[in-house]
């Protein structure tokens, strides 16, 4: 009996623990799936979180080869659809790290001024690449993309064929 009340305390008291953390985000969440965009093998996904003081963070998680050796592949969400041609970045993303494969980005003001919100985002008109480099031929070579927004980002609609090739200017 007194194993049980010992165990009962302490799960209470991890429980408590756990409550008093406060949340620095609303409820307000998306998730976008990242498609394969060339021979190198990386999908994934993008979260997009809403934060209490309105502004929105973006998570990019992929799936693929990691490696030990500092690099960093960069991310750029765009605006357009992914199949569109010359889409201009509206805002650099933080790069995604080889070693976890991850990158988590505060979205500030895009590009053509605007400042997105999460009520924005069913009709945001843009979508997300990962490029192998941010530089040379390899800038060219996409690891991952998808739409968000407004633009289909269903597996059906993803036709990597018809993926566009990435304008490096700011709009």
């Amino acid at each position: 009996m007194k194993k049980l009340a010992i165990i009962f305390l302490s799960a209470l008291m991890m429980f408590s623990c756990e409550q008093e953390k406060e949340s620095i985000y609303t409820t307000n969440e998306l998730t976008y799936n990242l498609y394969q965009g060339s021979d190198f093998n990386y999908t994934g996904k993008v979260q997009i979180k809403e934060l209490l003081n309105g502004d929105l963070e973006l998570t990019v998680e992929l799936s693929g080869s990691k490696d030990n050796d500092p690099y960093y592949f960069p991310a750029h969400l765009h605006f357009g659809s992914y199949e569109s041609k010359d889409s201009p970045i509206a805002y650099q993303l933080d790069p995604v790290d080889i070693k976890t494969l991850k990158s988590k980005t505060i979205l500030g003001q895009l590009s053509d001024g605007t400042k997105l919100k999460f009520g924005d985002l069913k009709s945001f008109d843009g979508h997300i690449k990962i490029h192998l480099a941010d530089s040379g031929p390899d800038y060219q070579v996409i690891l991952s993309v998808g739409n968000i927004g407004s633009n289909d980002n269903s597996p059906q609609a993803f036709k990597r064929e018809e993926m566009s090739v990435c304008s490096p200017y700011l709009n």
